[in-house]
């Protein structure tokens, strides 16, 4: 395999589940603003997009960002972010596309300093060349423009790098910068969504993804 073939990989929803400890950190946010959280069951839908995004939803303008520094004093500070479990299957499918001389890259709309924490943590850090997420001024919230970025800084054309994610703005994403795209059934996206994202393929399984990847390259 050449070594010139690239692949991105999403952090939440497609190398961990993040469930508990992001649904907590934010139920805990919206609470200490006195606003009523929906319970845990029914925030699924706010992993992986921008998390300014998820808290529009719930707070006015003014109070998006207060809900943000709630957010990550509970994430980062106490801990939430480690809250997390690696699917299985994860691991085996890094290390074998280690050995086979891909490039791999972290691509998250997670801030870079958490998923800098996050990739240790949970033994990934062997795995990959580098970790690229959105910067806590929320420049690269936008999945798009993150990838756009890691074109420039990176160097690898489209035609020969891959995204692997769970939800529509993975998927979306690379086809706006002309990469093709693995969507994964495991996480918090649906089939539907992931497909009408522009997926070009889906993988229900970590343990399926070689074989994936192989009949896209």
């Amino acid at each position: 395999m050449s070594a010139s073939k690239t692949l991105l990989f999403d952090l939440d929803g497609t190398l961990v589940d993040p469930g508990i400890g992001i649904i907590g950190s934010f139920r805990g946010a919206l609470e200490e603003l006195g606003v009523s959280a929906p319970p845990h069951e029914d925030l699924g839908w706010i992993i992986g997009p921008p998390l300014r995004k998820s808290f529009a939803a719930f707070l006015p303008e003014t109070r998006v960002e207060d809900g943000i520094a709630g957010y990550r004093s509970r994430y980062n500070d106490q801990g939430g972010m480690f809250n997390a479990t690696p699917y299985e299957g994860i691991h085996a499918a890094l290390e074998g596309f280690r050995a086979k001389g891909f490039r791999i890259f972290v691509c998250t709309a997670k801030p870079a300093p958490f998923a800098r924490k996050i990739i240790p943590h949970f033994d990934f850090a062997p795995y990959f060349d580098g970790i690229y997420g959105a910067e806590l001024d929320g420049r690269f919230d936008d999945k798009g423009a993150l990838i756009a970025h890691m074109l420039t800084v990176e160097g690898f054309a489209p035609e020969t790098a891959i995204m692997i994610g769970d939800r529509a703005n993975d998927t979306g994403a690379a086809s706006r910068n002309g990469l093709r795209s693995v969507g994964v059934t495991w996480g918090y996206g649906s089939a539907e969504e992931l497909t009408e994202g522009g997926a070009t393929v889906l993988c229900e399984a970590p343990r399926d993804l070689p074989q994936v990847i192989s009949a896209l390259l």
